[in-house]
């Protein structure tokens, strides 16, 4: 059952403060910088949304037992069930695809793995390292592939302490944009 957008903005409320991996910034803040940085980067309402939405999947969980134990929590995959139906695959797939464009663009740019911070290079190693070259053209043969590459370097970049991006009242007009688009009933 999808969730709606009063729900998602009540897991960010409650569960957003947790610490965004091993960064000096939580959950809510990483998503507001990334949601940011989409929307200077002239990003569709959809894209913007994906930004926002893209680590949901931290937020569902108890806790993230899954790294400590050297596991790859597929957060990635873990938000899409809750978003189907409430969100158009132009917000689902970059989602769905961040973690993919990590591993893309280790394998096409020869700087990009180590700009990367030690958090993001553990859990790099975790989600299977950098792609070969047959993966990296499969990867981006995929619709949204150039979107989720998109996402990703927002990504790499909201991870800033003293950032002051738009609070979460900002992005519920967005998230109502982009929960319509393709959809044939408006999202409340």
């Amino acid at each position: 059952m999808a969730l709606e957008i009063e729900e998602i903005t009540a897991l960010f409320q409650t569960r957003g403060a947790a610490q965004y991996g091993g960064e000096a910034i939580n959950q809510l803040q990483h998503a507001l910088q990334c949601a940011h940085l989409a929307e200077r980067s002239c990003a569709s309402a959809e894209l913007v949304a994906a930004a926002l939405l893209h680590d949901l999947g931290h937020l569902l969980v108890q806790r993230e037992p899954a790294k400590e134990a050297g596991v790859d929590d597929l957060h990635q995959f873990l938000a899409l069930p809750f978003l189907r139906g409430a969100f158009p695959d132009a917000v689902l797939e970059p989602i769905r695809m961040h973690v993919d464009a990590k591993r893309y663009l280790c394998q096409v740019d020869s700087h990009y793995q180590a700009s990367l911070s030690p958090a993001s290079q553990r859990s790099l190693a975790l989600q299977g390292g950098p792609f070969s070259g047959e993966e990296a053209a499969a990867f981006m043969a995929q619709a949204f592939a150039a979107d989720a590459v998109a996402l990703r370097r927002w990504d790499d970049h909201a991870k800033d302490p003293a950032a002051t991006p738009p609070d979460w009242a900002h992005y519920i007009g967005v998230l109502k944009q982009a929960a319509s688009a393709g959809l044939a009933e408006p999202v409340r």
